[in-house]
């Protein structure tokens, strides 16, 4: 059996350029980047699991992942592709609820994993300014990605409506009828 390399480690320079650490200092970065967990992932597996308990976020090194969401139906429907610098699983962080996508590797991806303990232990105790930016930070991409969605949901249901508004062609009514006696 050949055993795998250790997973190369982040450099200072790698996390000032994820957004997720923006305004960190490179003191904070040194240390996340030296003390946090780094694994590998292989084209096809998941990383985490619709439904799944949530303990940690990701942070991608390098490699490309996809986000699935699965319907009502089983049907799993890509929302997302992620790469170099993206995060995910970032409400782990915030809450206690199940995870709501599955994540799988399209490539091999490495990825320094922060748990909601390294969250505490390595900024929270240290340094509280670190703690509060990276915060902020989550918060600006949960606000981004919720104003992205919008969109997307508006689009949709003005779409849905013009379509309905077509339907009704040359049924539609000039004016309202009277109302009923």
């Amino acid at each position: 059996m050949t055993q795998r390399p250790d997973p190369p480690r982040p450099t200072v320079a790698m996390l000032r350029d994820v957004g997720l650490f923006g305004g960190l200092s490179d003191d904070v970065l040194s240390a996340l980047a030296t003390e946090l967990p780094v694994s590998i992932v292989d084209p096809g597996k998941d990383v985490i699991a619709e439904g799944d308990k949530a303990r940690e976020l990701f942070v991608v090194i390098s490699g490309e992942l996809e986000v699935l969401k699965r319907s009502k139906r089983g049907t799993e429907a890509r929302v997302a592709v992620l790469g170099p610098g993206d995060w995910f699983g970032e409400m782990a962080i915030l809450d206690v609820q199940p995870r709501s996508a599955t994540v799988r590797a399209v490539a091999p991806t490495v990825m320094l994993h922060l748990s909601a303990e390294d969250v505490e232990k390595q900024l929270y105790r240290r340094d509280m300014k670190a703690y509060a930016l990276l915060m902020m930070n989550i918060a600006r991409e949960l606000s981004r990605r919720l104003r992205v969605l919008d969109g997307i949901v508006a689009e949709m249901v003005a779409s849905v409506f013009d379509e309905y508004m077509d339907g009704l062609g040359s049924r539609r009514p000039s004016r309202p009828p009277p109302p009923p006696r």
